[in-house]
């Protein structure tokens, strides 16, 4: 039967993915760094080619240069940001790093003020409409694509924690929501997507939210996934070493009467992260899905399958990354309203590449407010 065929090779490749997945976990955040950027790319292929065939716009005079002109540009402003904002001690040691990154913004908008130019200069009597039409193609696509990736660097930078378990939540979800939709599924969920069913969503939910607890209290344990990616001045290299923050510390939590009355228990330790992996496995299964209904109606707009045929039996690579980049922006944002606070060691780093009247302003002005807060005082000061 063809569905069993397709059921077949889907989890063959799943699989697949899935081992490749681990294998690029092993080599590292900076090789993670690499391939997301190479995804990134492979998506803008795919959404500028759909483009391409829409508006039949192959012979536009300069187009598919300026459309990865474009990339280029864009990709450059935010991973340069990036690196200052990461690596700042990196960059303020080496001297072209450091007139890259104090002119970065300046340089980054000449590169984008040139490719403007570039498409005033390329329009054509008669496609006007058409070449505008693909100016925006192209920055919407910007926009989803390379901005997205953007933040899932971001989140990866903070601790690898940060980007394994958001993403194998929405994969987890996609997988169980299939089993539990090809299985149980009889209820029709959306228009977008017929083969979608509430049995698969509902099923899809509480396998993600079990699984993303249990993922969370094996990760929490080592170092090597919590700890946030920094540069090691002594060392010349980058590490992943640190004292877990009390977010990844076992602590002990009173279980609430009613639930204790059913399991027998009073308290549970566990991990504070995987509190918040509750809310982000809710997020993959609840709203992820929403990113993979977006991307449908895009294709049946555009009266196509899928995004390419770059992996059988799940298209391109984009239809399997429609959900993450929702994610990794829910990540991001999660990750700044809840989680991150003031980094004093960054604050150190750039107080030490300030003139010295400028430290000691700062030292004063810090004497100051400590000893009006009576945290030091004047015999301290003595001494």
């Amino acid at each position: 039967m063809p569905r069993w065929k397709n059921w077949w090779v889907r989890g063959i490749l799943t699989l697949a993915m899935i081992a490749f997945f681990f294998i690029i976990i092993y080599l590292g955040p900076m090789v993670l760094m690499m391939i997301v950027m190479c995804v990134q790319i492979k998506c803008f292929h795919e959404i500028i080619t759909i483009g391409y065939n829409v508006y039949h716009s192959y012979d536009l005079p300069w187009f598919r240069t300026l459309s990865w002109y474009f990339l280029l540009c864009v990709n450059y402003f935010f991973y340069g940001e990036t690196v200052t904002d990461y690596f700042f001690t990196l960059v303020q040691r080496e001297e072209p790093l450091r007139i890259l990154s104090k002119y970065h913004r300046f340089i980054s908008f000449t590169l984008y003020l040139t490719g403007f130019c570039m498409f005033v200069l390329s329009l054509v009597k008669k496609h006007y409409r058409l070449q505008f039409y693909m100016f925006g193609w192209t920055h919407v696509t910007l926009l989803i694509v390379v901005t997205q990736s953007h933040l899932v660097i971001h989140n990866l930078f903070e601790g690898m924690i940060w980007f394994i378990v958001p993403i194998s939540c929405v994969i987890c979800n996609d997988i169980m929501a299939y089993m539990f939709g090809f299985f149980f599924g009889r209820t029709p969920l959306i228009k977008l997507s017929p083969k979608k069913t509430w049995e698969g969503f509902i099923g899809g939910f509480f396998a993600t939210v079990v699984f993303g607890l249990l993922l969370s209290y094996v990760m929490s344990g080592y170092r090597c996934f919590v700890c946030p990616v920094e540069y090691n001045n002594d060392t010349n290299s980058f590490t992943v070493d640190c004292e877990p923050s009390d977010l990844f510390r076992l602590q002990e939590y009173n279980i609430p009467g009613v639930i204790h009355s059913v399991i027998g228990w009073k308290t549970v330790r566990m991990y504070p992260f995987q509190i918040h992996s509750i809310a982000l496995s809710t997020f993959a299964s609840l709203i992820g899905p929403f990113g993979g209904f977006f991307a449908s109606g895009f294709k049946r707009a555009f009266k196509i399958k899928d995004f390419a045929n770059t992996i059988p039996g799940h298209g391109g690579i984009m239809d399997r990354f429609d959900c993450q980049y929702l994610m990794a922006t829910f990540v991001n944002v999660y990750i700044a309203s809840f989680i991150r606070g003031p980094n004093p060691s960054k604050l150190i780093q750039q107080f030490l590449t300030l003139r010295p009247d400028q430290q000691l302003h700062i030292f004063n002005t810090l004497k100051s407010h400590l000893m009006d807060k009576g945290i030091l005082t004047p015999a301290a000061e003595d001494e």
